[in-house]
């Protein structure tokens, strides 16, 4: 299969070859969640993907519980269905078990606790409201006194399954993270049999045709091989042109690799980059080199041309105008420029309604 063909596939997974007519909660499922630490993120993210893309039907998902904000994957924050956080969160604890002992900054003032104390006072702890990461590391230190709070706070987010409550995130609204229990939350338990198996399934049906390591890389988990060789007599094979082998489903979509990509615009940490070990079929190492390996970890926005990445852009608002930059990585002719800047403005829609739009492409 060749890089072309594998990218036409991922994009018709991801909803970026055209957009679709699904709910947000429908769409964050089918991507098995959107990386959330930048709380406005997967606003974008969603608007790139389907049709009549409302922001204030999302927030309203948060204040109805029917989307979380919670650690999954890779150990980072995402916006996942109530129904999602309670299958994945299990499957990410020996990710978040481990991030407790190896830890730079806190795994010091973790060493030798007792996670299964600290789970049960960070349950009686959170039992009454929500508490903010400063508070509830305060309120485990009058538990655990040698403890640093700072470190308690951390351990407690690892063992216990917290979401990030509203109004942070909320569209319109302003709010800092303050912590409550999924089960409390949700008023649902956690899945007691956790299904690695179907994960991976899900994620070859959003992010496939991929490779073992490609999982891995997206979920944080390793030793998946057995995983996905349990899945053979439900998978299709393909090889790589350097001959790697990719697994995905039988009736996934694999467009034609000619199939037009429209431009799209992604926020910074949309899992479409962050979710293969190998992602030269979706941005040039040279690119992701000079602008997405940035040395304070910081992401940038990007902006898909004919399915690769080749710009990045940024949203500022100046006095009464709302510019959104773009910052071409190769050269763009006339047509793609025009769509560009076509699309920007519609981004500025959502983004900043209240502003007179401008959009800038700086020379490449």
């Amino acid at each position: 299969m060749s890089g072309r063909a594998r990218n036409r596939a991922l994009l018709a997974r991801q909803m970026l070859l055209h957009r679709h007519d699904l709910d947000v909660v429908g769409a964050v499922e089918r991507l098995v969640g959107l990386q959330a630490q930048a709380p406005w993120s997967p606003y974008v993210s969603v608007w790139s993907r389907i049709e009549r893309f409302d922001p204030h039907r999302l927030g309203q998902a948060l204040l109805d519980r029917e989307l979380v904000r919670i650690v999954v994957m890779r150990g980072t924050i995402h916006l996942v269905s109530a129904a999602d956080a309670c299958e994945l969160r299990p499957l990410v604890q020996p990710l978040l078990d481990k991030d407790i002992a190896t830890n730079a900054s806190h795994a010091a003032g973790l060493a030798g606790i007792d996670l299964d104390e600290l789970a049960r006072a960070t349950h009686e702890v959170l039992a009454d409201e929500p508490l903010s990461p400063r508070a509830l590391g305060v309120a485990l230190a009058t538990r655990f006194a040698d403890r640093p709070p700072a470190a308690l706070g951390h351990g407690a987010r690892n063992r216990v399954p917290l979401v990030q409550t509203p109004p942070r995130a909320v569209w319109g609204r302003t709010g800092g993270t303050a912590y409550a229990t999924l089960e409390q939350w949700l008023d649902r338990p956690l899945s007691r049999r956790p299904d690695l198996a179907a994960m991976a399934q899900r994620y070859f049906a959003a992010y496939g045709p991929a490779t073992v390591q490609d999982l891995q890389t997206w979920c944080g988990l390793t030793r998946l091989a057995p995983v996905v060789d349990g899945l053979r007599d439900q998978l299709v094979l393909f090889t790589t042109e350097d001959g790697r082998q990719l697994y995905d489903l039988p009736d996934a979509p694999r467009p034609d690799p000619s199939t037009p990509a429209p431009i799209r615009f992604l926020p910074d940490y949309d899992n479409l980059l962050r979710s293969h070990a190998d992602r030269s079929f979706v941005v040039a190492d040279a690119h992701r080199r000079r602008a997405l390996a940035t040395p304070n970890g910081v992401v940038p926005s990007t902006v898909l041309v004919d399915g690769e990445v080749r710009a990045v852009w940024r949203h500022a608002s100046r006095g009464d105008s709302a510019v959104l930059s773009v910052e071409p990585l190769e050269p763009l002719d006339d047509h793609q420029a025009e769509e560009i800047e076509a699309e920007g403005h519609r981004l500025l829609e959502l983004l900043d309604t209240s502003a007179e739009p401008t959009v800038t492409i700086a020379r490449s």
